[in-house]
Protein backbone atom coordinates (compact mmCIF):
# COMPACT_ATOMS: atom_id res chain seq x y z
CA UNK A 1 0.00 0.00 0.00
CA UNK A 2 1.00 3.21 -1.09
CA UNK A 3 -0.22 6.08 0.77
CA UNK A 4 0.17 9.93 -0.61
CA UNK A 5 -0.75 13.44 0.86
CA UNK A 6 0.99 16.78 0.13
CA UNK A 7 3.82 16.77 2.08
CA UNK A 8 4.32 13.48 3.39
CA UNK A 9 4.93 14.76 6.99
CA UNK A 10 1.59 13.68 8.74
CA UNK A 11 -1.18 12.10 7.48
CA UNK A 12 0.58 9.53 5.19
CA UNK A 13 2.91 8.49 7.24
CA UNK A 14 0.24 8.11 9.77
CA UNK A 15 -1.48 5.31 7.63
CA UNK A 16 1.61 3.64 6.56
CA UNK A 17 2.13 3.08 9.80
CA UNK A 18 -0.71 1.98 10.79
CA UNK A 19 -1.26 -0.48 8.10
CA UNK A 20 2.05 -1.70 9.03
CA UNK A 21 0.37 -2.88 12.59
CA UNK A 22 -1.45 -5.64 10.21
CA UNK A 23 -0.22 -9.27 9.93
CA UNK A 24 1.44 -9.23 6.37
CA UNK A 25 1.09 -5.90 4.85
CA UNK A 26 4.08 -3.38 3.36
CA UNK A 27 3.13 0.17 3.26
CA UNK A 28 5.06 3.65 2.07
CA UNK A 29 4.18 6.94 1.66
CA UNK A 30 4.82 10.16 -0.47
CA UNK A 31 4.21 13.26 -1.11
CA UNK A 32 3.26 15.53 -4.31
CA UNK A 33 4.20 18.87 -3.29
CA UNK A 34 7.67 20.41 -4.55
CA UNK A 35 8.96 20.49 -0.58
CA UNK A 36 7.45 17.21 0.67
CA UNK A 37 9.89 14.98 2.97
CA UNK A 38 9.24 12.13 0.84
CA UNK A 39 8.61 12.96 -2.59
CA UNK A 40 6.62 10.40 -4.55
CA UNK A 41 8.59 8.71 -7.51
CA UNK A 42 7.33 6.33 -10.02
CA UNK A 43 8.76 3.45 -8.50
CA UNK A 44 6.97 3.62 -5.35
CA UNK A 45 3.72 3.57 -7.73
CA UNK A 46 4.88 0.83 -9.76
CA UNK A 47 5.82 -1.23 -6.41
CA UNK A 48 2.22 -0.89 -5.15
CA UNK A 49 -0.78 -2.88 -5.49
CA UNK A 50 -2.79 -0.12 -4.04
CA UNK A 51 -2.21 4.01 -3.72
CA UNK A 52 -4.21 5.68 -1.32
CA UNK A 53 -4.40 9.31 -1.63
CA UNK A 54 -5.77 11.81 0.84
CA UNK A 55 -8.10 14.37 -0.69
CA UNK A 56 -10.03 14.13 -4.23
CA UNK A 57 -7.20 17.19 -5.25
CA UNK A 58 -4.23 14.97 -4.72
CA UNK A 59 -6.04 12.20 -7.16
CA UNK A 60 -6.36 15.10 -9.94
CA UNK A 61 -2.68 15.85 -9.56
CA UNK A 62 -1.28 12.20 -8.88
CA UNK A 63 -3.56 11.46 -12.57
CA UNK A 64 -1.87 14.98 -13.79
CA UNK A 65 1.75 14.07 -12.86
CA UNK A 66 2.14 9.64 -13.11
CA UNK A 67 -1.20 9.26 -15.61
CA UNK A 68 0.97 6.95 -17.34
CA UNK A 69 2.75 4.88 -14.42
CA UNK A 70 -1.28 4.56 -12.76
CA UNK A 71 -2.35 2.35 -15.34
CA UNK A 72 -4.17 -1.02 -14.15
CA UNK A 73 -3.15 0.58 -10.30
CA UNK A 74 -6.12 0.58 -7.67
CA UNK A 75 -6.43 4.17 -6.43
CA UNK A 76 -8.78 5.17 -3.74
CA UNK A 77 -8.64 8.30 -2.10
CA UNK A 78 -9.61 8.69 1.81
CA UNK A 79 -11.06 11.77 2.14
CA UNK A 80 -8.87 13.09 4.87
CA UNK A 81 -8.53 17.11 5.31
CA UNK A 82 -5.13 18.19 5.86
CA UNK A 83 -5.77 19.42 9.46
CA UNK A 84 -4.27 16.42 12.07
CA UNK A 85 -0.76 15.65 13.13
CA UNK A 86 0.96 12.85 12.65
CA UNK A 87 -0.37 10.33 14.87
CA UNK A 88 -3.15 12.60 16.05
CA UNK A 89 -5.80 10.45 17.71
CA UNK A 90 -9.07 11.96 15.81
CA UNK A 91 -6.74 11.14 12.38
CA UNK A 92 -6.08 7.57 13.56
CA UNK A 93 -9.50 6.95 14.49
CA UNK A 94 -10.78 8.20 11.27
CA UNK A 95 -8.20 5.87 8.90
CA UNK A 96 -8.52 2.92 11.13
CA UNK A 97 -12.14 1.93 9.81
CA UNK A 98 -11.19 2.86 6.19
CA UNK A 99 -7.49 0.48 6.30
CA UNK A 100 -9.83 -2.39 7.84
CA UNK A 101 -12.11 -1.98 5.02
CA UNK A 102 -9.56 -1.94 1.98
CA UNK A 103 -7.67 -5.25 3.97
CA UNK A 104 -11.64 -7.32 3.86
CA UNK A 105 -11.95 -6.16 0.42
CA UNK A 106 -8.37 -7.08 -0.96
CA UNK A 107 -8.11 -10.49 1.56
CA UNK A 108 -5.59 -8.51 2.67
CA UNK A 109 -2.84 -6.46 0.44
CA UNK A 110 0.33 -6.67 0.00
Amino acid sequence: MLFVCGKARKRSPTAADLALRHDGVEADFAGLSADADERLSAEQILWADLVAVMERRQLTRLKRQFGGVLRGKRITCLNVPDRYEYMDPELVSRLEPELNRILRRDGGTR
